[in-house]
C-alpha cells in the first residue's frame, strides 16, 4: 500500500515556471519576417493560437486558417517550411531569454529549493522543445540545473500533446510514483486536463493569456507562488487526497 503523501512536485515550463509566451510570440514573428511571409500574431491572435499545445503545432494549424488552399501544396514542402519557421523561432527566443528577457515567476525558484531541502522530487512535464527548456533553466539556475530534476519529459519524449496526458504518465513512471503522491503545476486548460486525466491534483497559476480559462478542476488558483509554501502545499494535497477518498 503506497502513501499518499507528497513526494514529487511536477511542473509544466512555459507560463508555469516562466511566463514566457510574450517572448514566444515574439520569436515566432521574428521567423515569420526572415523568411518573408507576411504573417504578423497579435497578442490576441497569440492568446487564441495558445489552445494549440506545440510551436510546430501552432504554426500549421494558424497556416491552414490563413491558406485554406494548403492541401494543394507539396505536403513536404509544408513540413520543411514549418521546421525552417521553428529553427529561426527557437534561435531568436534563445537569444531572448540568454539576454534576460525572460525570468522565473515570483516564488518558483524558492519553492524549488524548499522541496529539494526536504527531500520532495522534482520533475518537469512540458511539450515544449528541450532547447526551450535548457534556455530558460540554464540562465535561471545555472549549468547544473539539471541535477535538481529527478525526470524530464518533452516535446522529444512525449509526442502526443497536452491536453493528452502523455507526458505526465510519463512522468509518474519516471519518478516510480503514484499519482496522488505528487502535485502539477500549470498556467493553461490544456495543461490542467492534461495533469488530471493523469490522476494529478493540479495548482494553478494564469498568466494573463491563460487567465480567462476553464480552471474548476483545479486544486488551487493563486496568481503565482510567491505566497505559498511546502508546508501549505501539503495541506492542500491532503485535503484534496482526502476528499477524493471519500467521493
Amino acid at each position: 500500500m503506497f502513501t499518499t503523501t507528497l513526494q514529487a512536485l511536477i511542473f509544466d515550463v512555459d507560463g508555469t515556471l516562466a511566463d514566457t509566451e510574450s517572448a514566444h510570440r515574439a520569436a515566432f514573428n521574428h521567423a515569420f519576417a526572415e523568411l518573408g511571409l507576411g504573417w504578423e500574431w497579435d497578442e490576441a491572435l497569440y492568446t487564441e493560437l495558445l489552445n494549440i499545445s506545440g510551436g510546430k503545432e501552432r504554426i500549421l494549424h494558424y497556416w491552414k486558417l490563413a491558406h485554406p488552399d494548403i492541401k494543394a501544396l507539396n505536403g513536404q514542402a509544408v513540413v520543411d517550411t514549418i521546421h525552417r519557421i521553428h529553427e529561426l523561432k527557437t534561435a531568436a527566443y534563445e537569444s531572448a531569454v540568454n539576454s534576460g528577457a525572460v525570468r522565473l515567476r515570483p516564488g518558483v525558484l524558492e519553492l524549488m529549493d524548499e522541496a529539494l531541502a526536504q527531500g520532495v522530487q522534482l520533475a518537469i512535464a512540458t511539450t515544449t522543445s528541450p532547447v526551450n527548456i535548457v534556455a530558460l533553466l540554464r540562465h535561471a539556475v545555472g549549468p547544473d540545473w539539471r541535477l535538481n530534476f529527478t525526470a524530464i519529459g518533452d516535446a522529444s519524449t512525449a509526442p502526443i500533446k497536452k491536453p493528452h496526458p502523455q507526458v505526465y504518465l510519463q512522468m509518474l513512471d519516471a519518478l516510480k510514483l503514484a499519482p496522488a503522491q505528487c502535485l502539477a503545476f500549470e498556467d493553461s486548460s490544456n495543461g490542467l486536463r492534461s495533469a488530471t486525466a493523469a490522476g494529478l491534483a493540479t495548482l494553478i497559476t494564469p498568466t494573463h493569456y491563460t487567465a480567462q480559462h476553464d480552471f474548476s478542476s483545479a486544486m488551487r488558483v493563486l496568481p503565482d507562488l510567491s505566497q505559498v509554501d511546502l508546508a501549505q502545499l501539503r495541506s492542500w494535497h491532503a485535503a484534496q487526497q482526502g476528499a477524493a477518498r471519500r467521493a
